[in-house]
């Protein structure tokens, strides 16, 4: 193994593999990682039942008495798993939209496809009374159909991204919203009511049904684009420069965007829409590096760290009601959307 310093980039090799990095971005990626372990183990340690560390960790690893067992296990890892699997993947594929759109806004709550596969989810529940399985397949599905369009409207000349694709999500998604509160209003009240409470975004009763999707879906999807991430990078500097060092340029934003569509949609299905985690986490990630490009990792890792913060922050709430964390994150995505459209120069 050999480590090669060309500034500000490094190289690690390891035989013929040749992985390039900066050290401000490894140390980043290390600390957030860190953050994630540290929130969700806190998460765990919250509840009706108050939990020690040492309880949590020795139960996470089947050590430790029967009730705690069960408690960690089958109710509150369950949960913290989702949690980190589901703010990973809102904050790759926000990373990913963003960069494709070349805009700040770009991301899926933004421009649709969020919308999207809520609308799937709340018309399987209104009008067909569907189980959690079937609804969040109905989400999913929703999301690819609603990425699909939203894809072919912004079509020119044969390529998408940049601005028309931003306007075009946009309104893609106040159309779908409509069509949302048309079913809302509609249905019966009793499915109006349980609609209504998967739109608002909630981690409560996950169990490893809810996990495990999310977890297949990051490890399929995030290295996928964390491979296509160098590509993204050199299209930042436009399609015809990309072109002239050999990229498929379409070819590879469709394949980045039917991963992040993916991820989008996974993380829809297993606990509702949750916004702004996919707007806020490749920003904040890229205002820590410090580092110009594609911010998948880091921005996966943010994403986690917000959602799983924001899960523990409702839970510690000093009021007598459980918060949907889609609720807390709009609170806080709010506040930083505002900073964004009043200082950056980009929106």
């Amino acid at each position: 193994m050999r480590i090669s310093k060309t500034a500000p980039t490094r190289t690690l090799s390891l035989g013929p593999v040749r992985l390039r990095y900066r050290r401000r971005t490894l140390v980043t990626g290390v600390i957030l990682a860190a953050a994630a372990a540290a929130l969700g183990i806190a998460g765990m340690q919250t509840g009706t039942i108050a939990l020690a560390f040492g309880d949590v960790f020795g139960a996470i690893f089947g050590q430790g008495e029967d009730k705690t067992l069960k408690v960690v296990q089958k109710i509150r890892l369950p949960r913290t798993v989702t949690a980190l699997g589901v703010g990973a993947c809102l904050g790759a594929a926000g990373a990913t939209f963003q960069s494709i759109s070349r805009n700040a806004l770009g991301s899926p709550d933004i421009i649709g496809f969020t919308t999207g596969a809520a609308t799937g989810a709340v018309a399987q529940i209104v009008l067909f009374d569907a189980g959690p399985g079937a609804t969040a397949l109905a989400a999913v599905a929703g999301g690819l159909l609603a990425a699909g369009i939203v894809y072919l409207l912004s079509l020119s000349g044969g390529v998408t991204g940049g601005y028309r694709l931003v306007l075009i999500g946009i309104g893609v998604g106040a159309m779908l919203a409509a069509v949302n509160t048309i079913l809302l209003a509609k249905g019966d009240s009793d499915l109006a009511a349980e609609a209504h409470l998967w739109l608002s975004g909630s981690l409560a009763a996950r169990n490893w049904g809810h996990a495990v999707p999310v977890l297949v879906a990051v490890a399929l999807l995030l290295p996928v684009l964390l491979v296509l991430s160098r590509s993204l990078n050199q299209m930042e500097m436009g399609d015809d420069a990309a072109r002239a060092l050999g990229i498929r340029t379409e070819r590879t934003r469709i394949l980045a965007m039917a991963a992040a569509v993916g991820l989008t949609a996974v993380a829809t299905a297993a606990a509702g829409p949750i916004v702004f985690v996919a707007l806020a986490a490749p920003q904040l990630a890229s205002r820590l590096t410090r580092s110009p490009g594609v911010h998948i990792g880091t921005g996966a890792l943010m994403g986690a760290v917000l959602v799983a913060g924001s899960d523990l922050l409702s839970q510690r709430l000093p009021i007598q009601a459980a918060v949907p964390i889609g609720l807390m994150t709009g609170l806080v995505g709010g506040v930083y959307l505002l900073w964004l459209l009043t200082r950056s120069k980009q929106v």
